[in-house]
């Protein structure tokens, strides 16, 4: 493997061991673009036609002592990343040097590619021709592997139950956005948490989403196309905004519009419910279109979608309809948020909590990957590799196990139980192992203009108005509209690690409101860390397709999407959950009204329940490793 060429950045010491694409983030961007036109060949703004005749823009960059016919990975994108940067220039770098073909793609309607985008761009008819054009080339050994974090991974869910011949492996990291129905979660690509919006898509639709935008020529010849990617990317430079104002914008439906936003994705896609049959026309990955390729998934905990990741793991390695690659499912899971793999090494902090070293080889697990499925390299990933790698939380080390959850987990519910004060931090709250009695129900006041912010969690691309992690949520529990259920100390150190679920009695003065919970680790410092959270609809509590309204004052079971998480509670610490009706600028506010609430501007104030007497029990079902 060769050390980066221009070795007077570096000192002898340093050029003494391979560079590896980890190690490439420590140089200089002119240093690496100086190496890869050291080490490839370049072909680029390459038109390559898919079966309607639109052509998508690539970049393909060759080893240059080619030799036989080389395997291809491959990595398309809504971004400009013709000009390659960041992650993708450092694994066009490391796959190079590794005797791979590293092809670069516009989605579909971006940048230099034409036609109309549309989100996720065609996975199911573009990935597939592309697949078939590379599959074609002289210079390729028909085995493509595909990689790429978020946007770049999304695509390939849909593209994996096709199982097209070439698609030998997959890569995808953080890739939750492309999951539409998959077991417990109906999230449509992260559109929704338990029916209820989330506000980061709205931020992202108005940097990506350019209906009116500018196209080159199509006359154009391959070297003048080429030569204008590099001074031209053709992308709209749109006002900034102070989302942290805007995102509290009513009616939601025109938030976009507000800001003189043409009609688009936001517009068609914020008219839908969670059941609309339109979720299955685009690029979404379901539950019932089967699985073809082996996949080796990078999540992370503190991301916007890990409990639909996991599930769809789950249902990857269960599908069958290509018994080898359910066979051939891995995971690793880091503890960062979205796409921050790089950031794992010592002395990682998520936030503001120190998750100690975090250290784990990418890059060998990666292009192990790809050597065994697209060079037929079986010792480069070893058959003894454990399915599931997760980052064990609190206990700050890495563990593994042949399934998600862990073999071994066991159910152990604690109730939520007060004497009908559990308001704010200072209520009178725990959580018990015991069941309830007779006990009198938590009421909060729950009015939509002054909503329970968000602090940290699980999120991303948002335009700044939720910073993701682990944050002390006291000035959160602090509130009276907060319910704050409080475990003793525990006598020793407890492994959460799977699916958290919880199961609430509630009643409302309202037709429809939001019940929010959150999992909190306590140290014995008083800090209460958050571990993740999830938020639920009421009017959806008998089906994303059947939304029933509810009758004030009556009591109903409500059951919030699942939560995933590894935590090790330790010896002293407590565990924690908050229940409200809010986590706001995450999750869009629920009116109170029972109406079309995206498209409402007014709210109602509604007086909130939870129940937990020994008829009605309320209660967390955490997932113990003993």
């Amino acid at each position: 493997m060769r050390s980066l060429s221009i070795v007077v950045l570096v000192c002898a010491a340093s050029v003494a061991r391979p560079v590896t694409a980890q190690d490439l983030s420590k140089y200089s961007q002119e240093a690496q673009e100086r190496e890869i036109a050291t080490i490839a060949d370049a072909r680029t703004a390459v038109m390559v036609p898919m079966r309607d005749g639109v052509r998508l823009s690539t970049n393909i960059y060759s080893p240059k002592a080619k030799g036989s016919r080389l395997p291809t990975i491959l990595w398309k994108t809504p971004y400009n990343e013709h000009k390659l940067r960041g992650p993708t220039l450092r694994y066009a770098i490391e796959s190079v040097r590794r005797g791979y073909v590293f092809i670069v793609q516009n989605e579909r309607g971006r940048f230099f590619s034409e036609g109309q985008w549309e989100i996720l761009g065609k996975p199911q008819t573009d990935g597939y021709d592309m697949l078939s054009w590379i599959a074609a080339q002289g210079w390729s050994n028909g085995k493509v592997g595909t990689l790429g974090c978020s946007s770049s991974a999304e695509w390939q869910l849909a593209l994996a139950g096709m199982n097209h011949p070439a698609h030998a492996a997959m890569v995808p990291m953080s890739s939750g956005a492309g999951i539409g129905k998959i077991g417990r979660f109906q999230e449509q690509g992260n559109w929704y948490t338990g029916g209820v919006p989330r506000n980061l898509f709205f931020v992202w639709l108005y940097g990506v989403d350019n209906p009116l935008r500018a196209q080159l020529p199509a006359n154009l010849d391959e070297k003048t196309r080429a030569h204008i990617t590099q001074y031209n990317d053709l992308n709209a430079t749109k006002p900034k905004i102070d989302w942290n104002r805007q995102i509290k914008h009513l009616p939601v439906s025109e938030l976009l519009s507000s800001l003189g936003e043409p009609p688009a994705t936001f517009e068609q896609f914020i008219a839908r419910t969670p059941a609309d049959a339109r979720w299955r026309q685009g690029g979404l990955y379901h539950e019932d279109m089967g699985w073809g390729v082996p996949a080796l998934w990078f999540n992370a905990w503190y991301d916007v979608s890990i409990g639909p990741n996991l599930e769809l793991f789950n249902h990857a390695r269960a599908a069958n309809t290509d018994r080898e690659a359910s066979a051939n499912q891995y995971a690793v899971i880091a503890p960062v948020t979205h796409c921050a793999y790089a950031s794992l090494g010592r002395d990682t902090r998520i936030g503001d909590r120190d998750m100690g070293d975090t250290t784990f080889d990418m890059n060998g697990a990666v292009f192990g990957w790809f050597d065994r499925w697209l060079k037929g390299d079986r010792r480069a990933f070893p058959a003894s590799t454990p399915h599931v790698r997760y980052f064990l939380m609190g206990a700050n080390r890495w563990a593994s196990s042949e399934s998600w959850p862990p073999k071994g987990a066991e159910t152990v519910r604690f109730y939520l139980r007060s004497g009908g004060a559990a308001n704010s931090l200072n209520g009178d709250g725990r959580l018990d192992r015991v069941p309830p009695g007779n006990e009198p129900a938590d009421r909060f006041r729950y009015d939509p203009m002054n909503p329970v912010p968000t602090v940290g969690g699980g999120d991303c691309c948002n335009g700044g108005i939720v910073v993701p992690g682990a944050f002390d949520q006291r000035g959160v529990e602090a509130r009276n509209d907060v319910l704050v259920y409080t475990s003793d100390p525990l006598p020793a150190d407890m492994e959460v690690s799977g699916f958290v679920n919880a199961v609430l009695k509630v009643s409302s003065s309202e037709k429809d409101t939001d019940f929010a919970v959150k999992l909190v680790d306590v140290a014995p410092d008083g800090t209460a860390w958050i571990i993740a959270d999830t938020i639920f609809r009421a009017r959806y509590r008998e089906g994303f397709d059947t939304p029933v309204l509810m009758e004030p004052g009556k009591t109903y079971t409500i059951k919030p999407s699942p939560i995933a998480t590894s935590i090790q509670f330790g010896k002293g610490h407590r565990i924690r959950i908050e229940v409200t009706s809010s986590n706001f600028p995450k999750f869009v506010r629920n009116l109170n009204t029972g109406g079309p609430n995206e498209f409402e501007a007014t709210g109602i104030v509604a007086e909130n329940v939870i129940h937990h007497s020994a008829g009605q029990q309320s209660y967390i079902d955490l997932p113990v490793v003993r």
